[in-house]
Parts: C-alpha cells; sequence; structure tokens
C-alpha cells in the first residue's frame, strides 16, 4: 500500500528542497503551456483570436483563484491530520472535499456557459474578438469541472507530502494540450477544424485524460487516501469540513483577488506614459512571472511541511521550516534578480525589438523594481507557515495594506513629481514594507492557535504571555530532541 509520505523527520533543508523542485517545474511547465498556446492561436489565427483568450483567461484567472484558495484549505487540512496519524479523519476530509468540489464545479459550469456572452460584453471585450472569446469561453467551462478536479487530487497529494506524482501528471497534461492544439485547431486528420474552440478543446482532453490517468494510478497503487466501496459513505458533505475549507479558503482566494487588483491598477498608471513605457512594463511582467515561481514554489511547499508537523504538534520543526524556507527562497529568488541585472536589456530583447525605446525603460525599471521580489518571497514563505495553522485572514489583510493602501496610492502621489520613477519605486517600498508586516505578524501574532482542526492538535498556550506550555502531544508523535536541521 502506498502512505502518505511523513514530513514530519528527517532534514528539513533537504526536505523542503526536495519537495518544493517538483511544485516549481509544475508551475513553469503551466505558464510554457499558456505561452505555448498563445503563439499557435496569436500567430495563426491572428490578432482577434489573441485578444478573445485573453478576455477569456481574465475571467478564468479568477475562477481557478478562487478554486486555488479552497484546494490550498484543503492540502493544510490533509496535511494537518496525515501529521496527527489519524488517516481515517483525512479520508473524510478528502471525501467531503471531492464531493463539495464536484457540485462547486459543475454549479460555476452551467452558469458560466449560460452567462459567458453578457460577461464578455460587459468586460468590453472587442466586438471582433466577442464571439471568439465566447466561442473558447464555452468549452473552457465545460472542461472547468475536470479543471477544478485536478485541482484538489493535486492539492490531497501534496497535503499528504507528494509533490513528485502532481508534476508527472501535469507534464503528460502539458504534453497532450500543446500536441492537440495544432490538431484541432487546424482539423489534422480525422479530427475537425475547431479554430479558436479547438484550443479551448486541446485544454479539456488534457485535463480530462490526465485526470483520469491520475486517479487510475493512486487506485492502482492503493494510496493510503483513495476511498474503496465500504468507504464511500465518506464521500457525503460533512458540513463542519465543508464550512472549514470555505471559511479558510475564501481568504486565500481573495488574496488573489487583491494580487490581481493591484495589477490592473499599476497598468492603468503605467499606460499614461505611452505606448514604450507600456510596452517595457509588458515585457517585464512576462519575465517576472517566472521570477517569483520560486518563492510560490517554496511557499506552497513550507505550507503544506509545516500543516503536518502541525499535526504532529512539532513546533520547533515548524519554526525551522520558516527559517529554512525564507532562507530558501532569498536564494533562489536573489540569483534570478542577480542574473537578470547582469543580463540588463538582454532580457527583454525576447520580447522587444532591437532600437525599440521601451528597452532602456525596460532596463531601467528592472534596477529599480526587479529587487522587490526578494521581500515577496519572504512574505509568501512566511504566510506559507502561519497559514499551516489556518491563520489566512493577517496574509490577507497584510497583502491588502501593502499593495492597495501602499504601493498604488503612493505611486498616484507622487506620478507627478518623479514620473514613471514613481511606479517602478512603489514595487520594492511596498514589497518591503509587506516582509516587514509578515515577519512581525510570524513573531508575535497568535497564529499558532488559530485553527485546531485536528482534534487535540492545537498547543497549550499561557494566557498571560502567550508562550507554547506544551508542544508534544500526548500519544501521537514526539519531536526529535535533535536540532530539526
Amino acid at each position: 500500500m502506498d502512505r502518505p509520505r511523513s514530513l514530519t523527520e528527517g532534514s528539513i533543508s533537504r526536505g523542503l528542497l526536495q519537495f518544493a523542485l517538483p511544485i516549481l517545474y509544475a508551475n513553469v511547465l503551466q505558464s510554457l503551456n499558456g505561452s505555448v498556446n498563445s503563439i499557435w492561436v496569436g500567430r495563426f489565427l491572428g490578432e482577434a483570436a489573441l485578444t478573445a483568450t485573453s478576455n477569456a483567461n481574465t475571467v478564468m484567472f479568477l475562477l481557478i483563484g478562487a478554486a486555488f484558495g479552497i484546494a490550498m484549505a484543503a492540502t493544510i487540512l490533509v496535511g494537518q491530520r496525515i501529521g496527527a496519524n489519524d488517516i481515517r479523519a483525512a479520508k473524510r476530509t478528502v471525501g467531503t472535499s471531492a464531493t463539495f468540489f464536484a457540485i462547486v464545479s459543475l454549479v460555476m459550469a452551467v452558469a458560466g456557459f449560460t452567462l459567458c456572452k453578457p460577461l464578455l460584453a460587459a468586460m468590453k471585450t472587442p466586438a471582433d474578438s466577442l464571439p471568439l472569446a465566447v466561442a473558447y469561453m464555452r468549452v473552457i467551462f465545460f472542461a472547468l469541472p475536470c479543471l477544478y478536479m485536478y485541482a484538489f487530487v493535486m492539492a490531497v497529494l501534496r497535503g499528504a507530502g507528494d509533490s513528485k506524482t502532481p508534476f508527472y501528471f501535469m507534464l503528460l497534461s502539458v504534453a497532450i494540450d500543446i500536441g492537440l492544439n495544432p490538431v484541432f485547431i487546424f482539423g489534422l486528420g480525422p479530427a475537425p477544424r475547431l479554430g479558436i474552440a479547438g484550443s479551448a478543446l486541446a485544454t479539456f482532453v488534457a485535463q480530462a485524460v490526465s485526470l483520469t490517468a491520475l486517479i487510475s494510478h493512486l487506485y492502482r497503487r492503493r494510496h493510503l487516501l483513495v476511498l474503496h466501496k465500504e468507504e464511500l459513505g465518506m464521500l457525503r458533505v460533512d458540513w463542519s469540513i465543508v464550512g472549514i475549507l470555505v471559511r479558510k479558503g475564501i481568504p486565500m482566494s481573495a488574496q488573489m483577488l487583491v494580487l490581481s487588483l493591484s495589477g490592473v491598477l499599476m497598468i492603468a498608471l503605467v499606460n499614461r506614459f505611452g505606448v514604450a513605457t507600456a510596452a517595457a512594463y509588458g515585457a517585464a511582467l512576462q519575465i517576472w512571472n517566472y521570477i517569483q515561481m520560486p518563492a510560490i514554489a517554496v511557499g506552497m511547499a513550507v505550507s503544506a511541511m509545516a500543516a503536518q508537523n502541525v499535526g504532529a504538534r512539532k513546533w520547533d520543526r515548524v519554526s525551522a521550516i520558516a527559517r529554512v524556507g525564507v532562507l530558501y527562497s532569498i536564494l533562489l529568488t536573489g540569483c534570478i534578480v542577480v542574473a537578470l541585472e547582469i543580463l540588463d536589456t538582454r532580457a527583454f530583447e525576447l520580447f522587444l525589438p532591437a532600437g525599440s525605446a521601451a528597452l532602456r525603460i525596460a532596463g531601467h525599471l528592472n534596477r529599480i523594481a526587479t529587487g522587490s521580489f526578494v521581500f515577496f518571497g519572504i512574505s509568501l514563505v512566511l504566510f506559507g507557515v502561519v497559514r499551516a495553522t489556518g491563520a489566512v485572514m493577517a496574509p490577507l489583510a497584510i497583502f491588502a495594506v501593502a499593495l492597495l493602501g501602499v504601493r498604488f496610492p503612493l505611486a498616484e502621489v507622487l506620478l507627478d513629481k518623479f514620473q514613471a520613477d514613481a511606479i517602478w519605486w512603489s514595487f520594492p517600498i511596498s514589497s518591503a514594507l509587506a516582509a516587514l508586516l509578515a515577519a512581525w505578524y510570524y513573531k508575535f501574532g497568535g497564529w499558532r492557535t488559530a485553527w485546531n482542526s485536528v482534534e487535540g492538535v492545537g498547543p497549550r498556550v499561557s494566557p498571560t504571555s502567550g508562550r507554547i506550555l506544551q508542544s508534544e502531544p500526548q500519544g501521537i508523535v514526539k519531536s526529535s530532541p535533535r536540532d530539526p536541521q
């Protein structure tokens, strides 16, 4: 029987790196897949089709962001119960979460299929792109249950300490998607010519095949968390578990909304300075998408790893995970930032034509703003640790203050005096503030007692000093007395 991997023992530095790298590779694969699909659509179907997919993907990003928050809550809840060695409770969580994800995805798929045209029209989608966007979105909404269930199964596996299996099946999904795009777009072989809808259909087939293969693999390996015939009653909804998923998942989804809204506001400021500045910023966004991937991967790995140790009440290891995670994030992100500084404008020549005035602007904003991702990574890692106990409101509030309360207003107030530099400097200033607030909350906040989701998991805390009085459970798992690193 394939048992969940325990993240509560062994070297933290080696275990965290081994756990984070497959997550990083999967994130890179997803981005490359999106880029390749955009090339097929943009190069061969034209600008109207590319605009259509951009508008449709904006809506889908919000929907996937909503699923991301609930999936992260499932990761933490499963991880806590695996850490507490309560497999039955973990299975009950998996059963309820699977049913909940299935119901929500079906409702959203039907609503989206019906309402996608008025929604795209409300977004002021250009008239020549609107019918293409509708055709694309209807297929994507048809695929939404597979997308949601795929995200859910991967979240459960990461909570159970397995990040390699999600990567392998992500590799399968991306290979199928990239391979089928030209087949369905152009109607190669027996396949009909579907145009832009073919790109969406390729995504649907890739997700459906990979999800089926992944579930079959888990049953074939007899994974400890799969539900067998006599356990199908666990698929009945346990509303207490749903309550936890919703209460903890929605703030994490809202954090994605904050990031998206901040991006929209900053683009609105950038657009005031003309095409060259907007093009430079657009090229920077393409590169920034990859710069932040190591910190995101480490943050997700830290959250799953910390959740298991919270479940086992190994609070010394939780603290060590935070230290190692921050170090990895600084090193990985810092190396990329230094490399970009050395490359200077050469890094942007992938996206901008030679001799363009935007290249000089891109090099200038790179020197000012790109280093902000080091601070951003620190915040992500520390928030990944505190979220492992269910403390989700403080990370949301801190990001809202830093990105909406400081970054945008600061840039707007200083815009007349410092011009575009006000925008570029708002990134490191707001990111450094977020990192400082995250460090303060990690040090002094009450996150260690935020979510006692596993029976008996929460530490006993002094009501006066806030100091943990007991860091080891009675009769569950004892912490190693040696240094966890």
